[in-house]
């Protein structure tokens, strides 16, 4: 985060991510620790880790502000935070470039942090007006860009899939005529439009939160971030190693829990295999405890983003990472894709 005149400002300390405790917990720190936090924002995590003693931190954020932000948690850091502006797809680089593996623990909180919604001149908010961007890099195809000249098929099939929008069909014709009186430029306007064409009902979520949703995922390939950091974190975790993840939608938390199901090899002992089965490939993850865990009551009414948080972690083996390929691996890749065609309503 920047000051108006640019100057590096140090992080708010109530920025706390969502989960945080039980996060750490699942992460098991050990004294003389190397961890990863690959989605560092205000830093809460790092903040966490460094915590424990001797313990080292390598910290990863895709958002220029971010890293920026971290120059106080830094210095107190006192040379055992090493905080890099990279996406976390990108943390087992990262990491060897750093001298960092093999990894002790690995954390991912996917999504926008609290940050990235409340500065309005991000555009990833409809609460107050701003330009209609959501480039977490700032760099790339904006919102703007992706409302303004995407077909209205295609625009329909982001709005369904990526945001669960089952009004997608009527707000993508719609989008389609407007723009072609005026483009959508702000937030609000395109807020505005939403809550005109497919307005809510008392007690439900704001009408346009899933078409934002939509478009931030669109304009940042966060699912496709999402799958190659469990690929990477499979990598650069040595033995014994800890990968926590905490995701905000089901999409997110189904791309983590089928890596986690099929990772962890169920009935890798081969007991219930069929005589000639080959020998089933050994687990490369084990999960432990009751899954997915759930923020607190207390937690969600201090913080209301936090009640669709979901927390999934697991340990790594002594097996070889698998090489990526295999039904899956496939049905992962789809899973992050925008499939060709999707029925939206509307």
């Amino acid at each position: 985060m920047t000051s108006r005149r640019g100057e590096p400002q140090t992080i708010d300390a109530r920025h706390a991510p969502v989960l945080l405790a039980e996060a750490i917990a699942a992460l098991d720190p050990k004294e003389g620790g190397r961890y990863l936090d690959a989605t560092f924002g205000a830093g809460g995590y790092s903040r966490a880790l460094l915590e424990f003693p001797r313990s080292r931190v390598l910290a990863l954020d895709r958002d220029p502000l971010a890293v920026l932000g971290g120059a106080g948690l830094l210095e107190q850091a006192a040379g055992r935070l090493t905080l890099v502006e990279a996406r976390f797809s990108q943390l087992e680089q990262v990491a060897s470039r750093e001298n960092f593996l093999p990894l002790d623990g690995v954390v991912l909180d996917i999504g926008v942090s609290s940050m990235q919604f409340d500065e309005a001149e991000r555009g990833f908010s409809f609460r107050g007006d701003g330009p209609l961007d959501m480039r977490m890099e700032g760099r790339g195809r904006s919102a703007a860009e992706i409302v303004n000249e995407t077909e209205e098929e295609a625009l329909a099939d982001i709005l369904y899939y990526y945001g669960e929008e089952r009004a997608s069909r009527r707000l993508a014709r719609a989008i389609v005529h407007d723009r072609e009186q005026a483009p959508f430029l702000t937030t609000r306007q395109l807020a505005s439009m939403i809550e005109r064409v497919a307005p809510g009902k008392p007690g439900e979520i704001h009408p346009a939160t899933r078409t934002f949703q939509a478009l931030r995922i669109a304009v940042n390939d966060e699912l496709g971030e999402l799958v190659a950091a469990l690929y990477a974190a499979e990598r650069a975790l040595g033995a014994g190693g800890r990968l926590a993840v905490v995701t905000f939608h089901s999409l997110e938390d189904r791309l983590v829990k089928l890596f986690f199901a099929e990772r962890a090899g169920r009935g890798e002992t081969g007991s219930r295999r069929l005589p000639g089965e080959p020998e089933p490939t050994p687990a490369t993850f084990v999960q432990h405890g009751r899954q997915p865990v759930a923020p607190s009551s207390t937690e969600i009414a201090a913080n209301p983003r936090a009640r669709s948080a979901k927390l999934r972690h697991a340990t790594r083996t002594q097996a070889p990472p698998r090489k990526v390929g295999g039904d899956a691996d496939d049905k992962l890749q789809r899973l992050a894709r925008l499939p060709v065609r999707a029925k939206g309503r509307g």
